[in-house]
């Protein structure tokens, strides 16, 4: 059995309520840590002509999944406002302590996304929570941990983990997403570098298709025929891949966007 060294420590997912979020709460919580299950407290409804392709699940959901793991609790934040990462941590470390792994899971989606229907609004969607809401949370983690003085001394934490995709590099027909999430990839390997003499690490996973109730049946071969390895993902290869990242197995690797994908957009 390996020590991942992550009990008792305090986790942030953001995002946490359903699909990925969700079993990397419960992948956290079966280390022993502390873990806040973040969420949207309400989605507004898509302007006209745009469709959201992440419906946020209510609270009732991030609720009942930190009733179901022993220390965590349900925490709201729209993290598409300004001052969001200020009140998010102030919150978890009211409720929980200060924070030793940050993931961020959460992600915004919306259609249509080519570029010959691209609006300067709907970039900003994605962009404020794909690539802005992690640069503000990794930094408040940062800020704090230096007021705090503290350094991990077993290369556990403190740390960040940041979900990405698989296909950041290249995303036909979703340029504000596709790009909001390379730009996600740029800031773990420039905030791997800034932290390291801080001993913060920072990685990204970038996950392939992901079976989290987007991929209708009839769609299920034609993406499975895509993955080499034969099968879709399943929300917790990508968690489990996430602690690695967050483990003290993991004390000397940052800066890196590993692919969980089965293979898939090498």
């Amino acid at each position: 059995m390996i020590d991942t060294g992550l009990a008792e420590r305090t986790v942030l997912v953001t995002g946490a309520a359903a699909g990925i979020g969700a079993a990397t709460a419960r992948a956290f919580a079966a280390q022993g840590a502390r873990v806040a299950v973040h969420h949207l407290p309400a989605q507004a409804s898509p302007p006209p002509g745009v469709r959201w392709e992440h419906t946020a699940p209510a609270a009732e959901a991030a609720e009942a999944l930190a009733a179901e793991l022993e220390g965590a609790v349900a925490v709201a934040a729209d993290l598409a406002g300004p001052d969001a990462a200020r009140r998010l941590f102030d919150e978890v470390e009211e409720r929980l302590g200060p924070v030793d792994v940050l993931v961020n899971n959460a992600a915004h989606c919306e259609s249509p996304d080519t570029l010959a229907e691209l609006t300067a609004d709907g970039l900003e969607r994605h962009y404020r929570v794909n690539a802005v809401a992690p640069a503000l949370l990794t930094a408040e983690l940062a800020r704090r941990a230096r007021d705090r003085g503290g350094r991990a001394g077993d290369g556990a934490v403190p740390c960040v983990v940041n979900v990405s995709t698989d296909a950041a590099r290249a995303f036909p027909s979703q340029i504000g997403y596709g790009t909001s999430k390379a730009a996600l990839e740029a800031l773990t390997r420039a905030a791997a570098l800034d932290l390291a003499a801080s001993g913060i690490r920072v990685n990204a996973v970038a996950p392939g298709p992901v079976q989290t109730g987007w991929i209708g049946e009839e769609m299920v071969e034609e993406v499975r025929s895509i993955v080499p390895l034969g099968r879709l993902g399943e929300p917790e290869d990508i968690a489990d891949a996430v602690v690695f990242l967050a483990s003290r197995q993991a004390r000397w690797i940052t800066g890196q966007v590993v692919q969980v994908s089965g293979g898939h957009a090498l």
